[in-house]
């Protein structure tokens, strides 16, 4: 059973769904396995519960981009 675990800024709904339709393409594609067997985790880190080079997401130029 293959498990997707995707960390990530908040995104919209409907390219979740397209991510997460595509990623199980891909694995049924290439593993043959069933469709009812890909499971994808979204967890979603705003800019207060992320840093980068010390500086925390929020505190940067652009809020929670990833530059």
């Amino acid at each position: 059973m293959p498990i997707v675990t995707i960390q990530q800024f908040p995104r919209e709904l409907a390219q979740k769904r397209e991510l997460a339709r595509r990623i199980t393409e891909a694995f049924v594609e290439i593993y043959g396995v069933p469709e009812q067997s890909v499971q994808v985790f979204y967890q979603e880190v705003d800019g207060e519960n992320w840093a980068k080079a010390g500086v925390m997401g929020c505190d940067r130029s652009g809020g929670q981009g990833g530059s």
